[in-house]
């Protein structure tokens, strides 16, 4: 997962509502989101290379996210696979605290977790050890740490704080459309975390369409007052043509 949008407390009918693009090699081996065996409890899409997932839901309402610090300097090789951190935070054998994820997350590259529910939602920063709960308001978390002031995060952020202003249904097409935005930031805003400035600009919009590396799938979470989730996902191509489009009810 490469950057979030999350919206908490701000829509009367959905305290929690999560927009999420997942960037990643297309040759990387992927299942789309599924219900998982043998429980049927947990709800989220399934890397195939190392088993785990980087954003998913549960039956309980809980939500979990991944996403990986852009720090070229800081990844080692034999590291633990950062996408089991999202199921062990679905599955509750172990229940993330601040104590567990300090003592394990030297285990793991650099990463930000996103976890919780609709009425309290975290994300640790590995890199800091530090675990914060996130406030009323709308947040965004991609490569670095939360809420930083990246053009595409910022975008981003306005304008899903436009498209919920009304108590009105969230329009889902208006959603989407923002996670499809291939807008770049001038090379004067680029971020700086050690990668060639042609890649940096071109992972400076919130869509990245590239042949090889990109944006492989769109989730929309929307969690109601009474924990029901709704989860709907949009996979695509390389060229940005869309592969498919499922959604999924969960009750509580």
């Amino acid at each position: 997962m490469c950057i979030l949008f999350i919206a908490l407390e701000q829509h009367p009918k959905y305290p929690l509502i999560v927009c999420a693009n997942r960037d990643e090699f297309h040759h990387r081996p992927t299942q789309q989101a599924h219900f998982w065996m043998p429980e049927n409890e947990l709800l989220a899409g399934k890397d195939l290379q190392s088993g785990g997932s980087w954003l998913g839901v549960n039956r309980l309402g809980d939500f979990a996210a991944l996403t990986n610090f852009r720090d070229p300097q800081a990844q080692q090789d034999g590291m633990r696979s950062r996408g089991e951190l999202v199921i062990n935070a679905l599955k509750h054998h172990e229940p993330m605290t601040t104590a567990w994820l300090r003592e394990h997350s030297q285990n793991y590259n650099p990463f930000n977790l996103v976890f919780g529910n609709r009425k309290e939602l975290y994300c640790y920063n590995s890199s800091q050890k530090a675990l914060t709960r996130l406030t009323s308001g709308f947040h965004s978390i991609s490569n670095g740490a939360l809420d930083d002031v990246w053009p595409k995060m910022a975008r981003g952020t306005i304008a899903l704080e436009t498209s919920i202003t009304q108590p009105d249904e969230p329009d889902i097409q208006a959603l989407l459309a923002i996670m499809k935005d291939e807008t770049r930031a001038e090379e004067s805003e680029l971020p700086q975390t050690g990668i060639a400035i042609e890649w940096e600009r071109l992972l400076s919009s919130i869509y990245i369409r590239h042949p090889e590396y990109g944006t492989r799938s769109t989730s929309i979470i929307l969690q109601d007052t009474s924990g029901n989730t709704r989860f709907i996902e949009v996979r695509y191509d390389g060229k940005g043509r869309n592969l498919g489009q499922q959604e999924f009810y969960l009750r509580k």
